[in-house]
């Protein structure tokens, strides 16, 4: 009988430990050393950076910290809302006592989700947070979600985004709806009931599912718009009825040929009273499976009360008291680039971050609101970050709007593009002008709105960082990750 050399096995078993421990300690220090590089050097905020640095060291960093911290996992995905919703949570961990960690400034590819864990966390890797918080690109769920094992997923909606990189939407939704299969019993998954497409996710999924989105006539429009994504009936392709469509193709829906409709409601906004000015704030009645709540939220829009409906949803699924939730949304700003208002001198800026067909109409009927003739700055640039495909330009409704538009500058690097799809919004010519450079741009968009005047900015996602740049520098607006 040959006896097992149990020192040997144990020392080597320390030694692998002791290495472990030092590989990660020496990726938390050299991620952090590169995030306070950056910000020195004025070339980044440290959002994404110390994650892509930290990984190359050590590819389980994430997993490391964040698997050996007792904080509540929040992770919030999906096409659009994901920074607002995310913002908003915080704030209410935040008015609950609890220390929160959270991509705030949006950075939420793996590298930024990563680098949560390697600004927040000391050099051992360890966090004294009470909430962690990641806000996670919809295709970089299948990566992140493994590493961090949330106890709280929300998916707040699929819409046709960035088709070049993700694929078609139906490709996005059942990589999705993949990730929520691993969840454990203990976990909870909130998802828009609205939508047709995410209410059906998590059925082979152990964890508990709940369904947020709108329960109300009040608002809404009889049919889905046209740009709409989801128009048929994801199982038997029947075309969907509508009692009412309030975004795209959320809404109260219905398969007359199969029976598939949106299921009962958990969190759903019961009473929606919108400001007419489009400026907020907003009345909601909050119908939840703790009680009823009033919420007045600061931001406009039914896209904002979506956003607080999910914020709610995922606050009360991770157990903090719902008598102090509605406070977090008296006050809430804008995140930045979501029709935030800049103060310019004597003008104001309204600067927009559209991506797709949804968030451009969305932005286009709330500046529809406010008074007087519109100035306008149209970037777009067609970036593999931005997606390469301009071809959803056709979708979005400028023509609803175009009496009220006296001047557009359009800018980025494909300006003939949108000068194209203004001219067959039948805007006329001679209010249309073109300057790729964006700062030249900007300062003939001013020029054009003239002394106290408001500029609307709708842009991408390159020219909405590369502007808000040019403002930082004027000292218009801090940086993202000062905010």
């Amino acid at each position: 009988m040959i006896k097992e050399d149990t020192h040997s096995t144990n020392g080597n078993n320390t030694a692998a430990s002791g290495l472990e421990k030092a590989r990660l300690s020496l990726a938390i220090s050299a991620g952090k050393l590169a995030g306070a590089s950056g910000r020195l050097l004025r070339i980044g905020g440290g959002t994404s950076l110390p994650g892509l640095i930290a990984r190359r060291i050590d590819p389980d960093v994430l997993k490391s910290v964040v698997g050996a911290s007792k904080a509540k996992k929040i992770v919030i995905t999906g096409s659009n809302g994901k920074t607002t919703t995310a913002r908003m949570t915080s704030a209410m961990a935040e008015n609950n006592g609890n220390r929160v960690s959270h991509n705030r400034a949006g950075s939420n590819m793996l590298q930024g989700v990563t680098s949560v864990a390697v600004n927040f966390a000391d050099i051992f890797g360890r966090l004294k947070s009470d909430v962690l918080l990641f806000e996670i690109d919809e295709g970089t769920m299948p990566l992140a979600m493994p590493e961090i094992s949330p106890d709280v997923v929300v998916i707040t909606n699929i819409f046709r985004d960035q088709l070049d990189r993700y694929g078609e939407l139906y490709s996005v939704a059942r990589a999705l709806d993949k990730t929520l299969e691993n969840l454990p019993e203990s976990a909870t998954i909130l998802l828009n009931g609205n939508d047709p497409q995410v209410a059906n996710f998590g059925q082979k999924a152990k964890a508990k599912r709940l369904f947020f989105g709108l329960e109300t006539t009040e608002v809404g429009t009889p049919v889905p718009e046209q740009s709409a994504d989801i128009i048929r009936c994801i199982h038997c392709q029947e075309d969907l009825q509508y009692k009412v469509a309030y975004m795209s193709h959320l809404g109260l829906y219905s398969c007359p040929n199969c029976g598939y409709t949106l299921p009962p409601l958990d969190i759903a906004a019961t009473s929606i009273k919108l400001a007419p000015d489009g400026q907020g704030p907003t009345h909601v009645e909050l119908r939840t499976p703790q009680g009823n709540m009033t919420l007045e939220i600061a931001l406009p829009g039914l896209h904002n009360v979506y956003n607080a409906a999910a914020a709610i949803g995922a606050s009360l699924a991770a157990g903090f008291e719902k008598e102090k939730l509605p406070a977090a949304l008296v006050n809430i700003k804008p995140a930045f680039g979501r029709l935030e208002k800049i103060q310019a001198g004597d003008q104001t800026i309204y600067l927009s971050f559209v991506k797709n067909p949804t968030s451009f109409n969305l932005i286009l009927r709330l500046i529809a609101q406010h008074p007087g003739k519109k100035h306008i700055l149209l970037a777009a640039s067609h970036t593999i970050v931005d997606g390469e495909d301009f071809s959803w330009l056709w979708d979005i409704e400028i023509e609803e709007v175009a009496q009220d538009i006296t001047d557009v500058v359009c800018s980025g690097n494909k300006p003939e593009e949108l000068a194209m799809r203004l001219k067959y919004a039948e805007i006329p010519v001679d209010k249309i002008s073109q300057n790729a450079h964006l700062e030249s741009a900007l300062d003939a968009a001013l020029k054009n709105a003239g002394p106290g005047g408001t500029l609307y900015i709708l842009s991408s996602y390159t020219p909405t960082n590369e502007l808000r740049r040019i403002m930082q520098k004027r000292g218009w607006v801090k940086h993202t990750w000062q905010e």
